[in-house]
Order: C-alpha cells, then structure tokens, then sequence
C-alpha cells in the first residue's frame, strides 16, 4: 500500500487513540461500545424540555431538539480523514426521563420488579435501516417522497408526522452544508497543495451527495456515514446492513472507470471503519447456490487490519460460503488478537426464522446488524435485545414458594412452580412490549429511521406505530445455567443420593454458605452434573427450560396486531446486574454474584474451558426461531496461533452445523487482562468483545473489567 495512505491511517489511529481519552477524562467511563463518538465540548449543547419533568417527548419534541441540535452540532474535519463530520452528542440519553409519564405502565410495575424483567419501554431503535434506500433515494429523493406521501394522508396527526421528517432531513443537510463551507475556508487557507487537494476532493464529495444520490465509491461511503451519525445523533442507532453488497456496484464502477484503484479504497474503507463501529456483515448465501461475497468483502478485512480498532465486523458462515473469505477472516482474528470478527451461522438463523412462517429468500435477508441481533433492513421494528427475563429470579421466586409450602417437595413440583412463574414473566415482558407500542410515537418517534424504512412515510405512521412491515419482537431468556445447574444439583444431591435435604439447602443458602459448613455444602453443589458437560443432568434441565421458554415467548405471538414474538438466550452485559437481584442459588453460586453468560454454561463447566463441549452445549439450547444463543468463546493466545486457524474454523462450523447461530470470539492474553484490570491507562490500545460489542478495556469501568477477567480466569 502507498506510504501516503499508510500514513494517514497510522494518523488516524492517532488521533482516535487521543479522542478516547479525551472521552474518558472528560465524560468518565462507559460500558458500552466506543461508538467512534468524540468528547462533548465544554459549552456543549442543551437539551430543550418540553414537559415539567425536564424532559422532551413525541414528535414535536424530538424534532425541535434535533433540529435545533443539527443547527449547532460541531464541524469536524480532520486532513487525514477521507470523509467529513464525527458525532458527539447522545441526544436520547440526554432527557433526564426517558419514558412519557402521561403513559404509565404501573400495572405491570410489580411482576416487573418481582421477576426483576429488563421490560425495554421506551428504549431506542434496536431494528435496521435499509441503507440501499438512502443510497437511491438521496437527500433530495427522501423529500420528494415525503411530499407524495404527504399528499394522500393528510390527517391533523399525519401533517405533523411529514413536516417533522422533512424538517429532519432539511437539518441533515444544513449540517453537511457547514462542512461544505468549513472546507472551502481551509481550502482557501491552506498552503499544502496535497492537503489543499485532499480537502477539495473532500468537498466536492458533499457538494455532489448535498441533494442527490452518491455514484461514486466516496460519495456512497460519505453518504452512509452522514445518515449513520445523524442517527446515532439521534437515538444511537447503531445496525449496519450487508455493506459488502451496499458498496460492490459503486466500487467496481469506479475501478471499471479508472476512478478508484484498490489501495485508494483501502484507505477510504479504513477512514470509514474507523468512524464508527456499526454492526456490518459479509458475505452470505446469495440465493443461487453462492455466496454474496465479492473483492470489496475482501478489501474491508484488510481495511479493518489496518486500523485494528474496536470493530463489530460479522462474518455470515453457510454451507457454500467463499472459503478464502472465511480463512482470511480466522486469519485476522488470530493476527490481531482483537476480537473482530464474529461469526453469525446461516443454517440455524434460516431454518429457525422460517418457523415463524416466513418464506427462505425472506429469512436469507435477516442478517446479523447489531450486538447478539438480527434484523431484516428497513422491513421489520423489534426490540432486540432490550427486553429480558431474569430466569434466575424466576427461578428464586419459585424456590421460595415450594419451601414455604406444607407439600412433600420435589424437583418436580418446583418446576410445575417454576414453570409457571415463568409463564407470568413472559406475559409481563410481553405487556410491556404492547404499552410500547401502543404509546411510543408519543414518546420517542423514529424520525431518522423511519426515512429508511419500508411503509412509515408510505402510511404516514411511526414504525413503531404500525408503519412496519413486520413485527418480530424479542424476548430474551437469561441465567439459563444457573437455572439447570440449579435444578441438577437438587437432583442429585437430594432426591438420588440423599446427602442433603431441602430444609438443609435453605439454610445454607440464607446464610449465603457462609455458615460452618457452608464452603463444603457449596462445593459439593458445584460439583453436581452441569449444563456443559455433555449428557448431564445439568444439560437435561437447559433443554427443558430452553424449550419452556421458547414456547411460552411464541404464545405470546398474535396475528390479529401483526406481533410475532420471538424468544432468544442473551443477557447482555447485564450479567452483574442481573446477578445483584438473585440471592445464593443451589448450584452454589452466592447471592448477588453474575449470572452465566447468555447461553453459555457457568465458568468452569469443565475443566479445560472445552471448546468443543461449549459449541455442543450452546447448540443445543438453541430457542430456534432466528434469533440468537451466541455462544461467547474466550480463547488462550498459546491455542490461538496461525497453524491453529483450521482447528477454531472447524469449531465453528461443528457449532453452526448443529444449529448455533452466533460466536463472539475473544483471544486474550490473561497477564495483559489482568495487568490492564490494575492500570488500564497503561494500555489504552486494549481491545475486547464484552459481549456482541467490542470495546475499549480503557473505557470501562471496574465492575464490567472484572466481568471480563472473570471469564477468562474461569476458563
């Protein structure tokens, strides 16, 4: 690659490495994705109320806001960049409410607490855009179509909804307009004359996407970017697309044209990634027996070597998947040690979706855009991964009442408790899905969303609201290996051996097995058959519960509103949380500590962490019907070497092909962990994947770090 581009690459890795600092020493930590956001400036945008609880609600609120936002948002131009603006301000987090008080939803506020759910009312975005539209379309296009849109539904309601999102995109375009006039004053001021062409270049790029479509390669990847900041400006919208098959037209017009060569769309994939980490995929089946993959695919893992930043880069796995991409994809995953890619699993995806009813060439289009989700571009409104039920609480709250009843007690009787407890959780969860969108157009309306989504502006409805095309709404189940561990040890340790009894268990829980005996009561639980170790009682139990929940998560489903409900395994990073509200449980976990990692069994299910036990374990809890269960795999480098690529290849193939659908990959080095756990500023590089996100380890805060050594240490 020319020394130019390399050059400004490495200055780019520069000046990120410098604006996470910045971040942290100004705004503290965050645990969540690094975002590519850059500080607040110290006489920082505020809010607008809108309401006496200091907060800003409904279509009015969020336009005045953003708008008025977008009007004095920062210029960010950077010589080194191929492509203008940054975001800075998480708009959404900056209500001090985030859900309309006119709406409440204290009905479901008790089972909510007592099942301690994750209910996702009022939460954002969580659903694809379907950038191909916008690439169409363009600024200009997008009004055209509001005004045709505008003329047939016009309601008091609908009116508002059009002027809103054209006051929206007239916005956009006044903030990339400043960029256009902040660049012709540094051209006009600076004397570099590369500098000078790069900056002209630079402009002309926005002149040409200003109102109409991109044709070019840059002005498609600029264009993209523009729509990506305004949303997560907006909402933190952070789902991708297939970006692969977004930019191979544009790629190979310019290479055909003599436009573009290949180290110059390098550079130009390498300033995009570096902007955000956006959820994108590659490859995947194409329909005719292929794959989707092409020479750009290849182009953006080499672009993502080169900046080997966090990245949320998924590479979709399929029986006639283009192999090379798949081993240049394992290749980069050993070298760099960063946790990019993951791997989403086409078989169990596919087969799963179309159980909901949906034809094959619909379920090839839901692809992996977002940190443990999947998600059909500019199609569907869900709410994935903001709504889940703590099935170790459940758990807890059945335990409780089968010890406080007068019936001879048994494992049975507490699942026959357990099970419908859980039916009550889900129910709850369910509910509260339904206030949501029954009420979120009042709250939070997706004006940015909604103008690359298919049938929002068309009925001149919210896509919350009805303006979707399908409502495939989420439900995830977590603390499952808690729950079967907890079920096996009762199992064994009371009702076949007899060498503890139920009355024993309690106290020893209640005292947190702090007690005199307590050390030895907890390690003979942990040393009952778990959920993990192939053919146990533990694994017995995860299936059963897994099924349970699947079942109970698609009765909710009704045809009559368009809902299917869709049930996943994941918790998130939420497993402290989650953890914090569960006393000791009888599998010897003490009270308060984290629940298991989404699917996966508790650390130290086995003692050599087994890969191959893990892959099997997590396949086989698979809820089944295209969302997630990933299977989240940590890695000693001693077993991550390049002549180790086909041994880790053949586990995820071995995972997918018994009906995994997603592995989050970590390769870390445990004295580096555990060093940068003491003094992360010494290692402000430190990349890893939390859970579907990577992050800077710099970035969090002690508690998450400590979620992170955890894993490692126990595996």
């Amino acid at each position: 690659m020319k020394e130019y581009y390399l050059q400004k690459i490495e200055n780019l890795k520069r000046a990120k490495s410098l604006q996470t600092k910045e971040k942290i020493q100004k705004e503290g930590l965050l645990d969540e994705d690094d975002y590519g956001r850059i500080a607040v400036p110290d006489d920082g945008w505020e809010i607008i109320p809108n309401h006496s609880d200091g907060s800003f609600y409904g279509v009015k609120g969020w336009t005045d806001n953003f708008c008025d936002l977008m009007d004095n948002h920062p210029v960010y131009i950077d010589e080194k960049d191929a492509f203008a603006g940054r975001w800075i301000y998480f708009m959404s987090k900056m209500r001090p409410n985030k859900w309309n008080p006119s709406y409440p939803y204290t009905h479901l506020m008790a089972d909510q607490e007592k099942y301690d759910i994750i209910h996702g009312i009022g939460d954002d975005a969580h659903f694809a855009p379907d950038f191909e539209l916008g690439l169409q379309l363009g600024w200009k296009g997008l009004l055209m179509k509001i005004e045709t849109c505008a003329s047939i539904h016009q309601s008091d309601e609908q009116k508002e909804f059009y002027a809103s999102h054209k006051r929206a995109i007239i916005s956009i375009q006044g903030w990339i307009e400043r960029h256009i006039d902040a660049l012709e004053t540094r051209i006009q001021n600076e004397q570099d004359t590369l500098v000078k062409e790069h900056l002209q270049q630079m402009k002309e790029t926005n002149v040409a996407i200003l109102h109409h479509p991109p044709k070019t390669f840059r002005q498609a990847c600029q264009w993209i970017i523009w729509f990506h900041l305004a949303s997560r400006t907006y909402n933190r919208d952070g789902a991708g697309g297939q970006i692969d098959t977004l930019l191979q037209p544009y790629y190979e017009n310019d290479l055909k044209n003599g436009i573009i060569d290949k180290e110059e769309a390098v550079y130009y994939l390498s300033c995009f990634l570096i902007n955000d980490p956006i959820y994108w995929q590659l490859g995947g089946p194409d329909g005719n027996g292929g794959d989707v993959a092409s020479e750009i695919s290849f182009l953006i893992l080499e672009a993502a070597d080169k900046i080997n930043t966090s990245l949320n880069i998924t590479v979709r796995v399929h029986d006639n998947m283009n192999e090379a991409l798949f081993e240049q994809s394992l290749n980069y995953l050993i070298k760099n040690k960063n946790a990019w890619p993951r791997f989403s699993g086409d078989k169990g995806l596919i087969s799963g979706f179309m159980k909901n009813g949906y034809s094959e060439e619909l379920s090839r289009k839901r692809i992996a855009v977002g940190c443990n989700w999947m998600s059909l571009p500019g199609l569907e409104y869900t709410m994935n991964d903001l709504v889940k039920v703590n099935m170790a609480k459940v758990f807890e709250v059945a335990f409780e009442e089968v010890m406080l009843s007068s019936e001879v007690k048994s494992a049975t009787q507490l699942w026959d408790k357990f099970s419908s407890h859980l039916e009550k959780a889900v129910n709850t969860a369910a509910e509260g899905i339904r206030h949501h969108l029954k009420y979120q157009k009042y709250n939070e309306p997706e004006l940015i969303l909604n103008l690359l989504s298919y049938g929002p502006l068309e009925k001149g409805k919210d896509v919350s609201d009805g303006g979707a095309m399908y409502y495939n709404l989420s439900i995830d189940g977590a603390g499952i290996a808690i729950v079967a561990d907890s079920f096996a040890a009762i199992e064994q340790r009371i009702e076949e051996e007899g060498r503890l009894s139920w009355e024993e268990l309690k106290f020893h829980m209640d005292t947190n097995f702090e007690d005199e005996n307590g050390e030895r009561v907890r390690a003979l639980l942990q040393n009952s058959e778990k959920y993990g170790q192939g053919e146990t009682k533990g694994d017995h139990w995860a299936s059963l519960i897994s099924n349970l929940f699947s079942k109970l998560v698609k009765s909710q489903s009704d045809e009559k509103y368009n809902h299917c409900f869709i049930p996943g395994l994941f918790s998130w990073a939420n497993t402290v949380g989650l953890g914090k509200k569960v006393k000791a449980t009888p599998n010897g976990r003490k009270a308060g500590e984290p629940i298991n990692h989404g699917a996966n069994p508790t650390p130290g299910f086995v003692v050599d962490g087994g890969s191959l036990a893990l892959a099997s374990a997590v396949a086989k809890v698979q809820p089944g019907y295209g969302n997630t269960a990933p299977m989240q795999w940590e890695l000693d480098p001693s077993l991550a070497k390049q002549e180790h690529a086909s041994i880790i290849g053949a586990i995820i193939k071995t995972h997918f092909e018994l009906g995994g659908t997603l592995i989050n990959v970590n390769i870390m080095d445990k004295e580096q962990v555990l060093a940068a756990h003491e003094n992360p500023d010494l290692y402000p590089d430190l990349v890893v994947r939390i859970t579907g996100f990577t992050a800077y380890f710099a970035m969090l805060s002690k508690e998450f770090r400590q979620l992170v050594v955890d894993r490692i240490l126990e595996n």
